[in-house]
């Protein structure tokens, strides 16, 4: 069995990759709920949405996010009455807020987006990485910002400082998800290449969670989310270097190595582009491969890799 931690873009397409080459009994997807909020009266998930709407076949190629095949009636009515229009919502996508908006009065996230995945036809589990509430904030040089105002309505802009998990010390990571680190049958822990401090650290900083992945005896193996010292997607380089981190291998690792523990990443996927920086570095094992995923057949085949790579490496 493999765990794939995710969240956003890329990790969904790593995920839609491990999905095609896995059977469902054999990966288990926990995603990043630190970017969940509220929005005009409803619930939003983006990284559980993300995800799903991947696995299902039905992600927006062009923008990243959303449904294929979106219409914006809804926002272009409300720009008409002044509304808030920063944060978009397609007409499809807003069923999915209404009706999990309305059903988290009697069901947990965990429970509706199980059967949101059935009703899209994903097989492979979707598990939301706790049911509590967890808030991602950004530090910045404009003042303390909620995530998606950071994210979406500042674009990212504002200089990062730091960034907080506001109730995590509280939330419990998902039954599952504990279960699954400490099954027998556990082959390998893979970080998606999603943002190391934005999607992974709320999941990896969920209590519980850093002390379990350090007694499994599966190796925790990294994608990177660079290409030649630029991210493919979101603001992981600009934080890097507001955070005065080389986006190297080495920088990712010592980032790692903080969000972990020191010594607790086993292997790391970085891109050919990058493999000239590699010779110094004593640890984690390094495998190179083309790590662009612009379509399926490059998700399938990046997530080969990394499952031949993962049986491999041998936990530190």
């Amino acid at each position: 069995m493999i765990i794939a931690l995710a969240g956003g873009v890329g990790g969904a397409k790593l995920a839609q990759g491990l999905a095609a080459v896995l059977s469902p009994k054999d990966l288990k997807i926990i995603v990043n709920t630190g970017d969940d909020f509220t929005h005009m009266g409803l619930f939003i998930s983006p990284d559980i949405d993300t995800v799903t709407y991947t696995l299902a076949g039905l992600n927006n190629k062009e923008l990243g996010w959303g449904l294929t095949g979106e219409t914006w009636y809804f926002m272009d009515a409300l720009e008409r009455l002044g509304g808030d229009t920063w944060f978009r919502l397609g007409d499809q996508d807003l069923a999915t807020h209404i009706e999990r908006t309305k059903r988290l009065k009697d069901q947990n996230l965990s429970q509706i987006t199980a059967d949101f995945c059935q009703r899209l036809g994903v097989k492979h589990p979707v598990i939301p990485m706790t049911d509590d509430s967890v808030q991602t904030v950004v530090e910045t040089d404009i003042g303390t910002l909620p995530f998606q105002e950071y994210f979406v309505q500042h674009q990212c802009q504002p200089k990062f400082k730091s960034v907080r998990y506001e109730g995590i010390e509280k939330a419990r990571p998902h039954p599952e998800f504990l279960a699954a680190l400490a099954d027998p049958e556990l082959e390998a822990v893979i970080l998606c290449p999603s943002n190391p401090l934005l999607s992974l650290r709320p999941i990896l900083g969920i209590p519980g969670v850093t002390n379990a992945l350090a007694k499994c005896t599966a190796p925790i193996v990294a994608v990177s989310p660079f290409i030649g010292g630029k991210a493919v997607k979101g603001p992981a380089a600009k934080i890097m270097t507001e955070l005065n981190l080389p986006i190297t291998p080495a920088g990712l690792i010592s980032l790692y190595d903080d969000l972990l523990e020191d010594g607790l990443l086993d292997g790391l996927v970085i891109d050919t582009a990058d493999v000239d920086q590699t010779d110094k570095l004593e640890r984690p094992v390094i495998h190179a491969a083309n790590t662009l995923m612009n379509s399926l057949e490059d998700s399938k085949r990046l997530a080969e890799q990394v499952l031949e790579f993962a049986a491999k490496v041998k936990r530190s």
